[in-house]
This record gives C-alpha cells, structure tokens and sequence, in this order.
C-alpha cells in the first residue's frame, strides 16, 4: 500500500479506558467504533508499540482492526524497545511476539522505538539497523525507520550514518517548534535535509494544546469559530511540506470524529494564520515558570558545562503539560542532553551565570528547581 492519502494517523497511545486509573483497561468495545469510523471516512494509517496502553495496544490492535477488517485496508506501524534488549536473540523473540500479538502478518513500517543519546547505544551494540533491513529484505516489514527524541545535532548523524532508513517520525507542535529543549523545528529541517519524511507525534502534547490561555481561545474563535482549539496544533504540523502523516491519539468518538472532520478534506494553514500561531506559541510562553529568553550567555563559562537554557525550556514545557497526560517526554530530553552537559544538580553556585544574564534571573535558584523537579 502507499503512503497514505490523507494526513491523518490514528496513534493507539491514549485510547479510551474503562478505568481512569488503569492505562490497561482499553474500552475495546469503543475502539471498534472508533476504528470502524475512522477506516470508513478514508483514513488508514495506526499506530502501536510495545509498551503502549500498559502493554496492551498491540493486542488491541489485533482485536479491533486486524481481525476485522481487510490487511489491505490499512497500514500498521509498530516499533522495536530498547529497554527490552539484552542480547541479539532479543531482537527476534520481540519481532515475532509482535507479530504474534497484533496478528498483522507483516508491519507496513516497523521503527526503532525513541531513538536518543541512550537508546542508541543499545540499537549499535546489538545491530538493530542490520536487523530492521533483515525483515525488510524478507517481505516481513514494508518501510523501516525510528522515532526519536533528542537534539537536531544527534538526528543529522544518525541519518547520515543510515541512509537506508526511509522516515524519521518526530516529536513536532507549535509549542516545541522553536523551543530550546525539543527543537522542533531543527529536527525537521534535518530530516527534510536529508529527503526523510516526517511522522508527526505529539502534535497537540498529549492534550496540553487542547486546553490554552483564554486570551488564545478567543484568538482561535473569532478566526474560525467552528474550529476547536486542538484542530490548530493539528493543523499546524499537517500544514508542513515534509510531514506525511500526523498521529493523534485520540481517546473518545468526540476527539476522533472532530479530528476526521476538519482533516477530510485538509486545508494547509495560509501564511497569516501561520504567523498566528507563532502568536500563540508567545502567549502559552508568556505564562512562563522561568522566564528564560534563550540566549545562552550564562553558558559561556560555566565550569560544569550545564545545559541551562535548555534545562530551563524542558522544565517550562513540563510545566505546561496537562496534568492528566501522565508521562510526559521531557523528562527524556533531560536525561540525553545530561550525558554531554553537567545536570542542574552538579551547579557549583559560582554565580558567573547571573553575572552574564541580561534578563538578570537567579539562575542558581531556578537550577535548583530543575534539579528537584527532574532529577
């Protein structure tokens, strides 16, 4: 099957539940629903991985989708951990338990799952990338590549060093577009780069850019008031060039019929209502924990080589989170960007930082924020 007509994806990540507490407890009978709707308004492309939903996804995504509907009619990606492999024999065993799980046959597009600073080091140790092309070579996965959460610096070695990889899927919304710490925008650009297209995750931030500033909502209506607030971010990565398919994890029929809606017949975003949502990226920033502008002075001569501005963006964008998201990824970006930078923990308190700061702000306290919060 080829890529997908429309830039829709449907990420089997936050599917409704039965019970709040338990991420297990998949509304299977819902799903069906959701997944019957979104098949028949055109739309083909899901997404699942190994430790999604508690563990479940894969298993129901063979429950309501592969063993009701044509194979033909869909494309399923599904994804290989890290954290599960010790040795090389591992690499199977999971491949085919996957298989075994989601009852696909074979995976339209198989990822190494979160590529970062870390992961990769298991992926060349035990030769995931010889692996990936392995299954591909024997008709078992259609297209190969990785999701990855780290730096633009990190994404351009890698794509230079593994030309075979066909798609690069990334973490991309308006809010990250520009930030320190995610950097949207810059690992886009490496992947266009490099004639890498794009799988949007975390478009809407897990639920965090469905629910902004009013002073933003009233922006979003009087400019399209039929619009709901999430269909921007939506909107906005779909709008990009080199995005082919953009995953929402959609949790209830109201999200899901919402989303196929305004993404049926997509309309790109003109240049004005780009320009908007840089606008709404500011006022999300104006609420700021740390107001930290970026530029990277106090850097210069730290001693311990911290991070600090990035530290500062990741802990504001986890701030800004949606407290019934649960796991959020910035914690992640904290940890790769420790393995070559100091952590706020390791600031010796010399104070040269906030000598250099134009925005004069007591980085030494706000470090030690980052450091309770992250560490």
């Amino acid at each position: 099957m080829p890529a997908p007509r429309k830039k829709l994806g449907f990420g089997l990540m936050r599917l409704p539940l039965l019970n709040p507490e338990d991420p297990g407890s998949v509304d299977v009978e819902q799903v069906k629903q959701m997944v019957d709707s979104f098949l028949e308004q055109g739309f083909t492309y899901f997404d699942t991985a190994w430790m999604y939903c508690d563990g479940k996804s894969e298993e129901v995504a063979k429950e309501a989708l592969v063993s009701r509907h044509p194979r033909d009619s869909f494309t399923l990606t599904t994804k290989l951990p890290a954290y599960m492999l010790k040795k090389e024999e591992d690499r199977e065993w999971l491949f085919n338990e996957q298989l075994r799980r989601t009852g696909a046959g074979y995976f339209d597009y198989y990822w190494l799952h979160d590529v970062n600073s870390h992961s990769i080091q298991t992926f060349d140790r035990l030769h995931c990338w010889d692996f990936i092309q392995e299954k591909k070579a024997a008709g078992l996965v259609r297209h190969i590549g990785f999701s990855y959460h780290d730096g633009p610096e990190l994404l351009d070695q890698v794509l230079q060093e593994h030309s075979e990889i066909e798609y690069v899927q990334l973490q991309l919304n308006y809010l990250d577009w520009d930030s320190l710490g995610v950097q949207s925008r810059k690992c886009y650009e490496v992947a266009t780069r490099h004639h890498k297209p794009v799988i949007v995750m975390e478009p809407v931030k897990g639920g965090t850019l469905a629910k902004v500033p009013e002073s933003l909502e009233q922006i979003f209506r009087a400019r399209e008031p039929e619009m709901s607030v999430p269909s921007w971010a939506i909107r906005f990565a779909a709008s990009l060039e080199n995005v082919m398919v953009v995953l929402s994890g959609m949790s209830n029929m109201e999200q899901l019929l919402d989303n196929t809606g305004y993404m049926q017949d997509f309309k790109p975003l003109n240049e004005e209502e780009k320009a908007m949502m840089k606008t709404a990226a500011e006022i999300i920033n104006g609420n700021i924990t740390v107001p930290c502008t970026g530029c990277s002075y106090c850097t210069v001569n730290c001693p311990m080589n911290i991070a600090i501005p990035k530290y500062f963006s990741l802990y504001n964008l986890d701030k800004q989170e949606s407290e019934e998201k649960g796991w959020t990824p910035q914690r992640s970006y904290y940890n790769n960007l420790t393995l070559t930078h100091g952590k706020a923990s390791d600031c010796i308190r010399c104070g040269q930082c906030e000598a250099m700061c134009p925005q004069h702000l007591p980085i030494r306290r706000y470090l030690e924020d980052v450091a309770a919060y992250f560490e």
